[in-house]
């Protein structure tokens, strides 16, 4: 097993090898794909309408389809990578993934798309789950926090890169290619998967727990249908809301009182909220993709609405929080491995919420440069966020606990993100209907008929009045982001404890 003496193994055991590095290629890969294919559709809703000659509400369930299956599949994830090991499942969600990529791509209504689109999230969830667990692994806790920097870079070029790829390949080729551009890209994560990750080591011993299933998948999937319902009605108290996520949060509820009293392998491990650091990871987690993902699907729709900019452009517009997050990204992972996660959280969320208050200020002439600008500063924020609260998880888990570990991590931003999609989406709509110019002249961007109909200086005055609701909302997002700051000051501020100093706990985790 390891021993602290040698100089070398100590000094190298610091870095990222060439062994891990082919693995986190195999990752990234999957993560890309899966992550893609949540924003590369936002842009086609409009298509899909003309297409399927289909409402925006029911196109919309594209996107909500693909959402639900994820948070249906990802509890079931932890014990099966556990069970028949994370390369085999690894392997098995890429092909799920692929092949159902290609049956949206055939879809002839919009009914088959939807439902092929819960094939695809079905395969798409275990990938980010399965790619933390097989990366910590392959790392050791003491190299956590460069490996999540690695596997941050899908993460942030998703809702970046999708929009781009996603208004490029509709406007140059079709919209079936936004589905089909998956099958090169896995058959090349299929390849190197076969080849690069290292051999299963599962646990068949294992028990399943399938009252917790039966509890969580389902009420998962119905709260957050539940939620995902708001904006389309437009109240939290219509039927279908209060009923779905009702039953889907009794259910929660249900599962709790199981997990908790259920001593041997449930489905997601909740004796793992006895880590402090873990416990305020998820708060911090939580409270930050409710104000930051939520507000985050605004940024194109004030462009495209507000602004009347094509797709294509408003995925372009959207770069310079790309590049400001691929900047620091790097260098938070470093940090975070030599002096904890907790001072580069706190300064990261402090540079989106300089970014974000430029927003709050937002009308419907604003100069593009101050909009880049804030953007640019957004981004350098999130490179030094989101990967480090994940860093402040795992990094305190043992080998035997990562995959439910990741798989929790991955519940709870899943849970978050839809809540705060919603949230942001109903304060925008309510926002918009109180101002009755703001719908037709956000309409009549793209629209020459809608605004030859418009009296004179009512498409001014109702884009000002967008920017107006959108201004309101992104308020709401950087109040929920100032929050954030209480459970982030308690995040650790030192470097986790090496496992080198007579610990095992490295040598199974580089064995695996």
């Amino acid at each position: 097993m390891t021993t602290p003496t040698p100089p070398g193994p100590a000094a190298a055991s610091d870095k990222i090898d060439g062994a891990v590095l082919k693995i986190a290629s195999v990752v990234v890969l999957g993560a890309i794909m899966s992550i893609l294919d949540v924003t590369v559709v936002s842009v086609a809703l409009p298509t899909f309408m003309t297409e399927f000659d289909a409402t925006y509400a029911t196109v919309a369930w594209t996107m909500t389809a693909y959402t639900l299956a994820l948070a249906t599949v990802i509890p079931v994830t932890g014990w099966a990578a556990d069970r028949f090991g994370t390369k085999r499942l690894y392997i098995t969600a890429l092909v799920l993934f692929v092949g159902a990529s290609v049956l949206c791509s055939m879809a002839w209504n919009i009914e088959s798309l939807i439902g092929f689109r819960v094939l695809q999230g079905l395969g798409g969830g275990m990938l980010m789950p399965l790619g933390m667990t097989i990366m910590t692994r392959a790392a050791g806790p003491h190299r956590v926090g460069r490996v999540m920097a690695v596997l941050g870079i899908p993460m942030m070029l998703g809702p970046i890169g999708g929009p781009i790829l996603g208004g490029w390949l509709i406007e140059a080729v079709s919209w079936h290619w936004i589905f089909l551009i998956n099958v090169p890209v896995g058959a090349i994560a299929l390849t190197a998967a076969v080849v690069l990750l290292p051999k299963d080591d599962p646990s068949p011993s294992e028990s399943f727990d399938f009252v917790g299933m039966l509890l969580l998948s389902p009420g998962l999937a119905l709260f957050l249908f539940g939620v995902s319902s708001i904006p389309e009605v437009g109240t939290v108290a219509s039927a279908r809301v209060l009923i779905s996520a009702g039953i889907g949060l009794v259910l929660v509820i249900g599962f709790i009182f199981h997990a908790l009293r259920k001593q041997d392998h449930p489905l997601i491990d909740l004796h793992l909220f006895k880590n402090r650091n873990l416990t305020i990871a998820v708060v911090t987690s939580t409270m930050f993709v409710i104000a930051f993902m939520g507000a985050g699907l605004l940024f194109p729709s004030y462009f495209l609405q507000v602004r009347g900019e094509t797709t294509l452009a408003a995925g372009l517009l959207l770069a310079p929080q790309g590049i400001g997050a691929m900047l620091t990204m790097p260098l938070a992972g470093n940090f975070v491995d030599k002096i904890g996660p907790g001072k580069i959280v706190l300064a990261g969320l402090s540079l989106i919420a300089v970014g974000m208050a430029v927003f709050t200020q937002v009308g419907s002439d604003t100069p593009y440069p101050l909009l880049l600008g804030s953007l640019f500063v957004m981004g350098l924020g999130m490179g030094g966020t989101m990967m480090p609260i994940m860093t402040a998880a795992m990094q305190t888990l043992t080998h035997e606990t990562v995959a439910r570990g990741s798989t929790l991590m991955n519940i709870v931003q899943q849970v978050a993100g839809s809540i705060g999609t919603a949230t942001m989406s109903v304060v925008l709509t309510n926002q918009m209907m109180d101002r009755p110019l703001a719908g037709p002249a956000t309409a009549a961007q793209h629209s020459p008929e809608i605004a030859a109909q418009l009296p004179p200086g009512a498409m001014e005055q109702g884009l000002s009045q967008a920017a107006e609701a959108f201004g309101f909302t992104f308020t709401v997002a950087l109040v929920l982001l100032l929050l954030t700051l209480i459970p982030a000051y308690f995040l650790p501020r030192t470097r986790p404890a090496a496992p080198a100093e007579g610990a095992d706990e490295s040598a199974p985790m580089m064995m695996h």
